[in-house]
């Protein structure tokens, strides 16, 4: 059996940069975000479940979704951000999981990259939680120059996502991506986990 390690961490926390260092170093990656684009290209199951509950006003001209404007959409409405998280979440978590059987009969692991691994309460898929950490305010900054979002946009997707604290306390393991820590860099850390990883579950059945 493969190990799996959930990454996971708040929005605009590094990841993405995290997950491809990992990557680089010859881990099989699984990200749900890429994954949620595979099951909502138009006209498949999960395309026609969204666009029902959310009506064509999210669809693009081409009749893809419209990423931003759902997004909008789910984060200014708990309700609806739930009726979205039930339509897909079910169908990514399946997926990875068949994924990773492929990897079994040569790597030790591989990483499930999901950003609401804990809002979901689906933290039992993953034998290690490793959490991505950085500021609050740095996230903010992150999401401004990136997204360029405003302070009610920022606040209404913080809010969506559990709190530091909540992520801090369920880890198993930590990667420290503060302004502060970039002058080490952040290879050092994955270079430091990856090896303890490989001995993990290179132990286990």
């Amino acid at each position: 059996m493969i190990g799996i390690v959930g990454l996971t961490g708040g929005i605009a926390s590094g990841k993405t940069t995290v997950a491809n260092l990992f990557q680089s170093l010859g881990v099989p990656i699984l990200d749900a975000d890429v994954i949620s684009r595979e099951l909502v290209v138009p006209q498949m199951p999960a395309w026609k479940k969204i666009v029902e509950c959310f009506g064509n006003e999210i669809l693009n001209s081409d009749q893809t979704l419209n990423r931003n404007a759902l997004k909008k959409i789910v984060f200014a409405n708990e309700n609806l951000r739930k009726n979205l998280e039930q339509l897909l979440h079910p169908l990514i978590y399946e997926t990875m999981l068949e994924r990773a059987k492929e990897f079994e009969l040569k790597e030790k692991y591989c990483l499930f990259v999901v950003p609401l691994l804990i809002e979901t309460n689906q933290t039992h898929l993953v034998q290690r939680l490793l959490v991505v950490d950085c500021e609050e305010s740095e996230q903010k900054q992150r999401l401004k120059e990136r997204d360029y979002l405003n302070e009610i946009e920022i606040e209404q997707i913080l809010a969506a996502q559990c709190n530091r604290q909540t992520r801090l306390a369920q880890a198993d393991d930590l990667i420290h991506n503060n302004v502060r820590t970039k002058k080490d860099g952040l290879m050092p850390q994955v270079a430091a986990l990856h090896q303890f990883y490989l001995t993990l579950f290179r132990t286990q059945p």
